[in-house]
């Protein structure tokens, strides 16, 4: 029924037939949310830009106040539809975000409260909020209150991008994410993606004391893949308490990080190939290019090829030697543990076809499957986050305190140094 629903929407939207409050046809999709309601639709939404069609999207999701309003700068009040994406419209970050978006549009339209619900539709389960707003609750799309943000791409959260690229591209989506969910389900353990690639991980950071993991596409399209799955694996897997309540005594989910190639190589590659730490690869790659441009994507597979196996292979003292045979030997050999490459730096390689809807929806399936078979190793639950509960306390009881200029005393002395020199130093007095 959501996807129905979803369906009709975004075709009213993409066609014309849904127009703002003076009339005029929405060119500008603006998405609030932060969390899961934000990287998801970013990444997918940059990862399938050659599927873009005539709107354009715009994501917001930091507090800071900039973010907003750069935003706001290139888009036009008349054209512009706002996603709130909140389960529970309470968040603070995106109902601050979506409340001065509000201000902003009524301000800039001349016009009272009605126009809301023609320029704010809402991805949450509470009604009641989203109706408080000034949103149609018949445009407020619901998805399972059990679905965590990280894991809710599949959902109404995805609305943006269904504006962007279309339903049925988003249904490829939601396509490939089921092959890979039925691959995960029934092939044999040692042929099952997800399996073979969480037990790698857990090989590497259990037996080889690993503490990071880089994701590396060579496919410009990705360059938001890691950022995704950085919340993805740390939110999920980060944690020090197991299943039973206890403490852990092993390590357990690793620092995700990384850029696409062959940017990331005149980066930080350096410490890959000659660093003191063990740091398992994951390098993606197209074998077909969406754009075709003379003999860039040779190059760039050139490159992915290479530094699978210069990090496999490595170079030895001998083969630099060699290399170098034409120096004087007492530069030469001053040179040589210089140039030396270790090897044995382990990798893995996931070619794929082309970037497609399907094939994007499988990757992302295959690594949310391998962040469960890891949780399940580890013993840990990956679908709660604590962790990010005691800053949002700690800064709910500081807000107040940054209210006039009297000096902040019931912190630690770090903390209430650096409140005091804020409110010192603020050139608006509250």
């Amino acid at each position: 029924a959501v996807l129905a629903k979803m369906r009709g929407f975004t075709d009213r939207v993409r066609s014309g037939a849904w127009k703002g409050h003076t009339g005029k046809t929405i060119t500008d999709i603006v998405n609030i949310g932060i969390g899961g309601s934000d990287l998801g639709p970013v990444m997918v939404t940059e990862a399938l830009k050659p599927y873009w069609s005539q709107l354009r999207p715009h994501f917001v999701s930091n507090i800071d106040g900039t973010h907003l309003y750069e935003v706001l700068e290139r888009v036009d009040p008349e054209r512009t539809l706002f996603i709130v994406a909140s389960k529970t419209f309470t968040t603070q970050e995106t109902l601050t975000n979506a409340k001065t978006a509000r201000a902003w549009l009524l301000d800039a339209l001349g016009a009272d409260d009605a126009a809301v619900a023609k320029h704010f539709v809402a991805l949450s389960t509470n009604a009641t909020e989203v109706a408080k707003f000034g949103i149609d609750t018949e445009n407020m799309f619901e998805f399972w209150d059990w679905v965590g943000g990280r894991y809710s791409l599949w959902s109404a959260i995805g609305l943006s991008v269904a504006c962007v690229i279309g339903m049925d591209h988003f249904e490829e989506l939601l396509a490939g994410a089921h092959d890979m969910d039925e691959h995960f389900r029934t092939a044999p353990l040692a042929e099952n993606l997800p399996v073979i690639l969480g037990m790698l991980g857990v090989w590497y950071a259990n037996f080889f004391g690993a503490e990071t993991h880089a994701i590396l596409p060579y496919d410009q399209y990705l360059h938001r893949f890691a950022a995704y799955f950085q919340q993805g694996d740390m939110e999920s897997n980060g944690k020090s308490v197991n299943r039973k309540n206890e403490r852990t005594d092993y390590a357990t989910g690793p620092i995700i990080w990384g850029e696409p190639g062959t940017n990331g190589q005149h980066a930080f590659y350096q410490l890959i190939h000659q660093g003191t730490r063990i740091i398992p690869c994951d390098f993606i790659a197209p074998i077909e290019s969406q754009h075709s441009m003379g003999e860039h994507h040779a190059i760039l597979l050139a490159n992915f090829f290479a530094q699978t196996e210069a990090l496999m292979r490595g170079k030895s003292a001998d083969e630099v030697r060699a290399e170098l045979a034409a120096l004087p030997a007492d530069k030469r050999e001053q040179l040589v543990p210089h140039k030396t490459f270790p090897g044995n730096r382990p990798t893995t390689s996931i070619v794929v076809q082309r970037l497609t809807p399907r094939t994007l929806g499988a990757l992302v399936a295959m690594y949310e499957h391998k962040i469960f078979v890891q949780g399940i190793v580890w013993n840990v639950n990956s679908y709660d986050q604590w962790g990010v509960e005691l800053g949002k306390q700690l800064a709910s009881k500081i807000l107040p305190e940054l209210a006039g200029d009297a000096p902040v005393s019931s912190h630690d002395a770090s903390t209430n140094g650096l409140i005091n020199l804020f409110k010192s130093r603020r050139r608006t007095k509250r």
